[in-house]
């Protein structure tokens, strides 16, 4: 429900604020006044575009603003799915710069204009006589029958299926997409992991196979260079061991002399067994060192083949081929266990295909009891607007399962006999459309939560005891949604509990349009002008409060 609306320099509009009331709220004004831009201003709430044409001031921003109850429409899980705050009282706002930028807030958070056309549309519901044909949509069409059969719960029913459905089929199909893939690649995949598994690669294995063979290759030069430092160390005439020999027993002549030489003569010695030690290992080595012909084949085959696979992998360790080997075998593994996976996959698609069936032939049997019932009574409804001949009848045909079930609904319409009934779709827009249109949003608010209903002059070519009945059917209407009509008859502007009069303001350099909630009295001197003109009778004056006061 519209508690607040705010529009600033829009059009003609230079200041307007207006706080409908929660039932019925009729506007009048003359030909001109700027009922119409109100609409222009109100419909930029929905996702309507605009540029700074529509500026009244080019120097300033446009900004059109609602303050909306949204309790009634349980929009806490669309705020959620957009990441906004959710507040009872929802604050739409829309701006215009003069630079022609467009701005979109939902509770001051700043919003595309698709989530503001999205929720906008959910509180605000914009008809004219020559604009909207939303009766002819399939989707609206289903909402109205399910609305009228009291379907919620077994269309939530249908869509948790069909969702359930949609999700196994998607996992199917990916599943059977990725074991087609994977049958076409079996004997590629086979043959790398085979070679990866022979290998037998083990991590640190590399490291060791090239030390191997650096020693082979160079067996000779390392047995050489040992051999000559074992004799330059231990049997030369000079070796560093006699040398050392020597200079111990000198040191050991005096050592007794004090501690400084006999810690000297420890340190030679240690210096002795660490040169024993060394010469000792060297010639371990030395005599470790044998050559094997088939050995080296052996270790250099095995490197070109690490090599060989490392740079087919693009691997630079033995642990990546390991990591790749791992990843065939998984992919081998998945394989094996292919068809098991999707016989699998394809008993959980069928059990969600035979529940959604279900659900939809529950769904379809409601829809259809529904038929008769609801064109029956916007029948009913539609001679009491003055279309005694109207018919209006539902071509129904079933469909291949959809998000909204497997019917197809259109809704047959004709105004007049001996003309047979068309689509809503191509039904041309009118005043017998328009209180087509008023009838079916009258069965569909008594039983759901609809938007504010805004009525663009919907009572065009009616009058007389016609009008008084469209103007009651209103009021029976916005007794539980909100209503706001703009309108030339009389006989419904009496109807209205709030009463808004758009006028024209020329007392400036620039016009502007300006809107006002009338008193009772200013109340029935606007209807008066209605029935008789600008300077009503007595008796327009008279019959515009019999109007107002009959109410």
């Amino acid at each position: 429900m519209l508690k607040r609306l705010t529009i600033r320099n829009y059009a003609l509009i230079r200041s307007l604020e207006m706080e409908p009331a929660p039932d019925l709220n009729v506007i009048t004004g003359e030909t001109g006044a700027g009922k119409s831009i109100m609409l222009g201003a109100i419909g930029l709430l929905t996702g309507n575009r605009a540029d700074t044409r529509v500026l009244w001031d080019t120097k300033q921003k446009c900004i059109t603003e609602g303050i909306f109850d949204v309790r009634p429409y349980h929009l806490q899980d669309i705020f959620e799915k957009y990441e906004l705050d959710y507040e009872d009282l929802a604050v739409i706002r829309r701006e215009i710069s003069p630079a022609g930028k467009s701005r979109a807030f939902v509770n001051d958070t700043p919003v595309t204009l698709d989530v503001m056309r999205h929720i906008g549309s959910l509180l605000l519901d914009i008809h004219s006589q020559h604009e909207n044909l939303l009766p002819g949509q399939l989707a609206f069409q289903l909402k109205l029958i399910d609305a009228y059969a009291g379907n919620e719960k077994v269309r939530k029913l249908y869509a948790d299926n069909w969702s359930a459905y949609e999700s196994s089929r998607r996992a199917y199909e990916a599943l059977s997409r990725q074991a087609e893939q994977l049958r076409s690649e079996e004997d590629y995949v086979r043959f790398q992991l085979d070679e990866l598994v022979s290998a037998d690669f083990r991590v640190g294995e590399q490291e060791t196979l090239e030390a191997e063979v650096k020693i082979m290759e160079n067996a000779g030069e390392i047995q050489d260079k040992l051999q000559q430092a074992i004799s330059i160390l231990t049997q030369s005439e000079y070796a560093a061991r006699s040398s050392l020999a020597s200079a111990r027993g000198l040191l050991n002549s005096i050592a007794a002399y004090g501690k400084p030489y006999h810690d000297l003569l420890k340190r030679v010695d240690s210096q002795v067994i660490e040169l024993d030690d060394i010469a000792a290992e060297m010639e371990s080595l030395g005599e470790k060192i044998d050559f094997d012909p088939e050995r080296a084949a052996s270790v250099r085959e095995r490197l070109d083949t690490l090599y060989r696979l490392q740079k087919k992998h693009h691997a630079r360790e033995i642990a990546e081929l390991i990591a790749i080997r791992e990843q065939f075998q998984h992919r081998a593994d998945q394989v094996t266990s292919l068809d098991a996976d999707l016989a699998t996959a394809k008993e959980q698609l069928q059990a969600a295909i035979k529940s959604m069936h279900e659900a939809a032939a529950s769904l379809s049997a409601s829809r259809k009891k529904a038929f008769n019932p609801l064109m029956k009574e916007i029948g009913l409804l539609l001679k009491e607007l003055g279309m005694p001949e109207a018919q209006l009848e539902v071509n129904y045909k079933e469909t291949p399962p959809g998000e909204s079930g497997v019917d197809h609904v259109d809704l047959l319409f004709s105004a007049n006999k001996g003309i047979p009934p068309r689509p809503l779709a191509q039904v041309a827009s009118g005043g017998e459309f328009s209180r087509l249109m008023l009838c079916i949003k009258y069965v569909l608010a008594s039983r759901t939560a609809i938007p504010t209903l805004i009525l663009d002059e919907i009572d065009s070519g009616v009058s007389g005891e016609v009008a008084i009945k469209l103007g009651t059917l209103m009021q029976k209407m916005s007794r539980d949604h909100q209503l706001i009509t703009i309108t030339h008859l009389p006989q419904i502007a009496a109807k209205g509990t709030a009463h808004y009069q758009v006028f024209k303001d020329n007392s400036a350099d620039k016009t502007v349009s300006n809107i006002r909630l009338l008193s009772k009295e200013d109340r029935i001197r606007e209807i008066a002008g209605m029935i008789g003109g600008a300077k009503p009778t007595a008796t327009a004056l008279a019959g515009a409060r019999e109007l107002v006061e009959g109410e």
